[in-house]
């Protein structure tokens, strides 16, 4: 299963020429979890958030322009014991526009270290896993 967000490009989002400017794709990788974790429901408690985010990339396919509406499909590609990589697949009604990649670390604040991700939330992490995909350690 995956999860999809829908964006609509505002003007503020695109550059001086014209397409939707690199920045603009981090900031929506970020609704798109965010949404994802507002689905899972008591996971977006922000007193006891539990997650960091890692590392993030994107790669960019096509040009993306004002007024377009996207739609945002995310995965979990990699579970490990304390982190889970996301993957985010950009698309509107010319194909894919960009291919993000998140990993979430499962984080104690109070001791200031990665933990374990609990059971309770790996399955509600599990129906969004791609098949085929790697589990292990980290």
């Amino acid at each position: 299963m995956k999860h999809e967000c829908k964006v609509k490009v505002r003007a503020s989002e695109t550059d001086a020429l014209g397409h939707v400017s690199n920045i603009s794709y981090f900031i929506y990788l970020e609704e798109a979890r965010i949404e994802m974790f507002k689905d899972l429901g008591e996971l977006l408690d922000m007193e006891s958030w539990p997650f960091i985010l890692a590392s993030t990339s994107c790669d960019f396919k096509q040009q993306a322009y004002f007024d377009e509406v996207m739609t945002i499909r995310t995965y979990v590609s990699k579970m490990g014991n304390s982190s889970f990589h996301l993957r985010h697949k950009f698309v509107n009604e010319r194909g894919l526009i960009a291919e993000g990649t998140a990993i979430m670390v499962y984080f104690d604040f109070n001791k200031q270290k990665t933990t374990s991700i609990p059971d309770s939330v790996r399955q509600k992490l599990e129906p969004y896993i791609e098949e085929n995909v790697v589990q292990g350690k980290r």
